[in-house]
């Protein structure tokens, strides 16, 4: 059974202990082994299960209440466990917050009332449409336009790597409206899936397989009332969406990495080797010390991460970015570690350990790449050191 103890650490208030209590009963109980051969119509499923549970109400505010706002240490909370049991399942709920997370926090009554209420109920599903080919994690250097045409914008350009594309119903889309250079002009819309202009040029097949796609937008025209917030501020949007979900995709491969250390520990209980039990070696004891240290260490900088928003900072790029980094890098080795445990078994399909083996590798590289989260930490640290001299 999972660790738990760390609930009990003053990050927390009793509503996330209860909020844990109450997901892992329900994880238990309607969790089984999820059909990965159709991630399309296995995410529609999810997506609407984790609507009908209320798990999905978590991944947006609620549109009638003028002061919500997201809770960082419940959305961790709910990936940390869902990725515990079943990676696609925590993919369909991550994805329902990261690609309205931009209406959480800047969208107007209007906007927010028209599709949160459908996403938080699992009615309708999200997509976070950010990266381009030719610019990755460089966000500043995108290159689609959103050009002004009387009452609307007309977008051209492309967007790859889009989880949920394809099956999407919403859109978060980034775009240059020409109001400056670099990150100052860029905007963010709404794009509703349906929207002339709009198709999906590609869908993308991965090792761990899920949603996504390739769009292109050919004269996509959108009113302006899709707008974002204010022309120009897509790029404020971007990372404040981003200092939010972050720590998420941390705890994610939190999740992970605390499933790879049980199924470890299961297996050096139950296999023996030369007349022992392989926890009695003591090589054994010391790599599954690693990935308990491991684990621990990461809880603790995803919940600082978590509970740093939710006491008020306005922005948490630094420890968003060491929570990632460091959590997202660690539960690979850990992973790995397990894999070597499990010997031949560790990388015989349809085993756990393996499915975790595929499922970790992504979380490296999206939503900013390790090498990115290393500038993003030395940037901030600077910019600290200078501050404070």
């Amino acid at each position: 059974m999972a660790d738990r103890s760390f609930l009990d650490w003053p990050f927390f208030e009793d509503k996330h202990r209860a909020l844990s209590a109450d997901l892992e009963a329900w994880a238990s109980k309607h969790i089984d082994a999820i059909d990965h051969t159709d991630t399309d119509a296995a995410c529609r499923h999810l997506v609407s299960a984790l609507g009908e549970a209320g798990w999905a109400n978590y991944s947006g505010v609620d549109p009638l209440d003028e002061n919500a706002k997201l809770d960082v240490r419940s959305l961790c909370l709910i990936r940390e466990t869902l990725a515990r049991y079943d990676g696609l399942v925590d993919f369909a709920f991550a994805m329902q917050g990261l690609g309205t997370g931009a209406i959480s926090l800047f969208g107007n009554k209007s906007q927010k009332e028209k599709w949160l209420p459908l996403t938080r109920f699992g009615k309708a599903i999200a997509a976070f449409a950010l990266t381009e080919p030719q610019s990755g994690s460089d966000v500043a250097n995108s290159a689609m336009t959103a050009t002004e045409d009387g009452d609307d914008y007309v977008l051209n350009g492309e967007k790859t790597w889009i989880s949920n594309g394809g099956i999407a119903d919403i859109y978060t889309v980034f775009a240059r409206t020409g109001d400056a250079p670099g990150a100052k002009g860029l905007s963010a819309f709404i794009v509703p899936a349906e929207t002339l202009g709009l198709n999906i040029a590609e869908r993308l097949e991965t090792i761990a397989p899920h949603p996504l796609a390739t769009l292109k937008f050919d004269d996509c025209r959108i009113p302006k009332s899709s707008l974002l917030g204010k022309s120009g501020d897509g790029f404020k949007i971007a990372m404040s969406v981003l200092d939010v979900f972050r720590p998420t995709v941390a705890a994610a491969a939190l999740g992970f990495a605390r499933r790879a250390l049980d199924e470890a520990l299961s297996r050096a209980q139950s296999r023996e080797i030369q007349g022992q039990k392989l926890f009695d070696m003591q090589l054994v004891q010391g790599h599954l010390a690693d990935m308990a240290l491991n684990v621990d260490a990461s809880a603790l900088l995803i919940y600082r991460a978590a509970w740093a928003k939710d006491s008020g900072a306005s922005r948490i790029t630094r420890e968003a970015a060491m929570a990632k980094l460091f959590s997202t890098e660690q539960a690979q080795k850990i992973i790995d570690q397990a894999v070597q445990i499990h010997g031949g078994d560790g990388v015989k399909s349809g085993q756990k350990v393996e499915q975790l083996y595929r499922e970790i590798r992504a979380l490296r590289i999206y939503e900013g790449a390790s090498d990115v989260q290393k500038i993003i930490i030395a940037r901030q640290t600077l910019a600290q050191f200078q501050g404070g001299n």
